[in-house]
Parts: structure tokens; C-alpha cells; sequence
């Protein structure tokens, strides 16, 4: 028996040594090098930047602090009024100092030439554009307005203009114009669609690209359906607007023009609403639960207004529901359900579907598939393209090899440095 026990432990030893003195040097060889190009990416509403070879940092905003910290003082003035008679509202509710505000959030990025980073930050009423100085780390306030919402920023190859989203009441969404120093801000299309995405045509400065979809309404102007994405032309010198791509059957999204002239863009299936029978059915025998838990929610929302208690734990339904209601390219994801089913990315999980295809199409019409599982991409000025699919960021380099650039959680956009 000690004979026996002896062998065991000698092999045991033997495989350890094997595995960390032999085998990990092996498998490091073979794994893929990492790429170390400067990359900013969004997630969760926040912007996070790596300098070329350098690591993650998330970008903090003097401006979206000071915003905060003036709630967190107006509520402190106010919190006194809670379960007193001066919390009672003309209707004869109660009102809720507690209740909390949205801090700003993030919502579009985009690199100048020099290495600066310009981000548009909004919350439930102001809008601003800011500037972050590479080499200082200052923030400078370019424009600040009320009810501005800007997403998609572009900059032109010159550096001297802005293109991008402008969201408008209703579920509008027009392109608009400014300088890169938040002056001069002009819309350049309108009409009852959704503008978004713009690109700039290398050598060609009067001329934009964008994505578009048209809204479908019902008799009292509600949104009852969205198109399928296009990719339009807009001539600025003659307002003219020209459909480059059109298919029922896909969204194209997201379109960039190389330094080659080749068109790129993410095409995935276009899901068109249906409402028949087996939705009628379906509503139908949920309509009780559904009613039960609106009740819940009513009940719990007046035990926090006068007790200050909830009916129920607040840890952990919260983040679930979060993940169930991921709002990727226009499209509600079911974060937790792709994370399973869609395919690994060079080992990265991903949050989209390998459907959601990244295309590059010549000046000939020819079309190739890039990548697959692309959530968003971008292109720096020297043609490299970076992408993620939800929870990684992949550089495909000149040679067409795609190397991974980091990890992360819920990446919903990423922005190329210059080389």
C-alpha cells in the first residue's frame, strides 16, 4: 500500500511539473498575439480608452461629476420634506426627493487627428460636446445645450467638421452638421425617418453617407413599426439624397468607405413586425400574469413611497433585467440568451448572432464577408478596421489577419485611434 501511494504522488508530481514547466510554454507559443493599437470604446454609457500599447482606463468627465454632485446636494436640501407635509404634492401625492437621477452617459466618440478625443455627453435635458486633451487629460466644453442629443459623431478627413445623429421628438433622427469646435450646428435631412450613422466619402466633402429607416404610425401618430436600414447618399450642394443600399430582406448599417473606395457595412436579417394570431394567443394568455405583476409593481412602488421599504429584495433582479434589455444597433438583445447560443469569437463570447455580418463591397459590386458576430466596428484612417462582438474587441489588420485586441462587458461601440 505505501508502494502504491508512492507512485501516485510521484506521477502526480511528475504531471505538475508537465503541466506549468513544459505545457504552458507550449500552449503561450501558440496562442495569437494580442493587438496593442489605441482603441476607446462605450459600455454601460461610459467611455473607456487604451493609449497604443498602454492599458484600459475609463475616461472621467469633470463636467458629468459636477452634474452629479449638484443632485446629490439638491436632494440633500430637499430630503428633510420626506413623510412631511410639505411632501405632499398639489394632487395629493407624495412627491419623492429620493427618487434618483440618471447621471450622464456617454453616447458617442470619436478620435481627431492630433489624438485628442471628442464625446458627445447628455442626461434627461442638456446635451453637451466635449474635447480631452491627449496631452494634458483636460476636458474642454465645446457646446452645451438644452434638449441636444447627438450620437454617431463623425469627423471629416480635414478634421474641421462634425457629422452626426441627431435625435429629435417623436423617434426622429436627423444628420446634422457643426465644427469640430461645436459652432455653426446645422440639420442636413429631415422627415418622419431615422438619420443616423453618417460617413464621410474620402476626397469628396460635400458628399455624406448615412443610414436611414422610415417610421410607420398608427392613426394617432404612435410608432408601430421601423423600416428596414438603408444606406443613402447626400449630395449637401444640391440637398439631393440617393439610395446606395436597399433590400427588404436586410439592415445595413453603419457605413464607412475605405481608403481603397470599397463601401463597408454590417448586414444582419431585417426582423419585420408581425402581430397574428399566435401573438393575439399569446397576449391573451399572459394578460393575468401580466396584470399581477403591474399590481406588484404598484404596490411595491407605494411601500417605497411611505415606508421607504420594498416588497421585495432590490440585489439581483435589476442586473438580470438589465441583461435581458441590452439595445444593440436599434435592436433589443436578450444579452443572457446570446451569451449561450451565439458563437464564441476567438473564445470571446458574443452578444450578437454570427448573422450580423461585417461586408465589404468594391467599386465592382463584389461583396465579402469580413467577420461575423459584429455588434459595431470602425475604421481608423490608415483602412484597419476594428470591431467587437458585444464582449471583445478584434482588429482585422492590413493582411486580413484579426487579432484580439481586449476584453469587456456589454461593448456596445468602438472608436480607431490613428496608427
Amino acid at each position: 500500500m505505501p508502494v502504491i501511494l508512492g507512485l501516485l504522488v510521484a506521477a502526480l508530481l511528475a504531471y505538475v511539473i508537465y503541466r506549468f514547466y513544459f505545457a504552458a510554454p507550449a500552449q503561450a507559443a501558440q496562442a495569437p498575439a494580442r493587438s496593442d493599437r489605441g482603441i476607446a470604446f462605450l459600455s454601460n454609457g461610459m467611455l473607456f480608452y487604451r493609449k497604443h500599447g498602454g492599458e484600459v482606463e475609463q475616461v472621467h468627465s469633470p463636467y458629468a461629476q459636477e452634474a452629479v454632485d449638484r443632485r446629490e446636494r439638491a436632494r440633500d436640501r430637499h430630503s428633510w420634506k420626506q413623510g412631511t407635509s410639505f411632501g405632499v404634492s398639489a394632487s395629493g401625492g407624495m412627491r419623492n426627493f429620493d427618487a434618483p437621477d440618471k447621471p450622464p452617459v456617454t453616447t458617442s466618440a470619436t478620435f481627431e487627428p492630433n489624438g485628442d478625443l471628442l464625446y458627445f455627453l447628455k442626461d434627461d435635458n442638456i446635451g453637451g460636446l466635449f474635447r480631452r486633451e491627449a496631452a494634458s487629460g483636460k476636458e474642454l466644453r465645446l457646446l452645451l445645450r438644452q434638449n441636444l442629443h447627438l450620437g454617431d459623431i463623425n469627423l471629416s478627413p480635414d478634421g474641421a467638421l462634425l457629422a452626426a445623429s441627431s435625435q429629435q421628438a417623436g423617434g426622429i433622427a436627423n444628420i446634422a452638421l457643426l465644427k469640430s469646435d461645436g459652432n455653426n450646428y446645422r440639420e442636413v435631412t429631415g422627415g418622419d425617418t431615422v438619420d443616423t450613422a453618417p460617413a464621410w466619402l474620402p476626397g469628396v466633402p460635400d458628399r455624406l453617407l448615412f443610414q436611414s429607416q422610415g417610421l410607420a404610425r398608427n392613426e394617432q401618430g404612435y410608432i408601430v413599426a421601423q423600416g428596414h436600414a438603408t444606406i443613402q447618399k447626400l449630395d449637401m450642394t444640391s440637398s439631393a439624397v440617393t439610395p446606395i443600399l436597399d433590400d427588404a430582406r436586410f439592415d445595413h448599417l453603419k457605413p464607412r468607405v475605405s481608403p481603397k473606395g470599397d463601401l463597408l457595412f454590417i448586414r444582419r436579417p431585417y426582423e419585420a413586425p408581425r402581430y397574428g394570431f399566435a401573438a393575439v394567443l399569446i397576449d391573451t394568455l399572459l394578460f393575468p400574469f401580466r396584470l399581477l405583476r403591474a399590481v406588484f409593481h404598484y404596490l411595491n412602488f407605494s411601500s417605497l413611497m411611505y415606508s421607504r421599504k420594498p416588497l421585495t429584495s432590490a440585489s439581483g433582479p435589476a442586473v438580470q433585467a438589465d441583461m435581458k434589455n441590452i439595445l444593440l444597433q436599434g435592436r433589443r438583445i436578450d444579452a443572457e440568451k446570446a451569451l449561450r447560443s451565439a458563437r464564441a469569437v476567438q473564445g470571446v463570447p458574443s452578444l450578437v448572432p454570427d448573422s450580423w455580418q461585417l461586408v465589404s463591397r468594391n467599386q465592382d459590386g463584389e461583396e465579402r464577408v469580413l467577420a461575423t458576430n459584429v455588434a459595431s466596428y470602425d475604421m481608423s484612417p490608415d483602412g484597419t478596421i476594428i470591431y467587437t462582438n458585444g464582449q471583445g474587441v478584434f482588429v482585422v489588420e492590413q493582411d486580413g489577419s484579426t487579432r484580439l485586441a481586449l476584453t469587456g462587458e456589454l461593448v456596445a461601440d468602438v472608436v480607431a485611434a490613428a496608427a
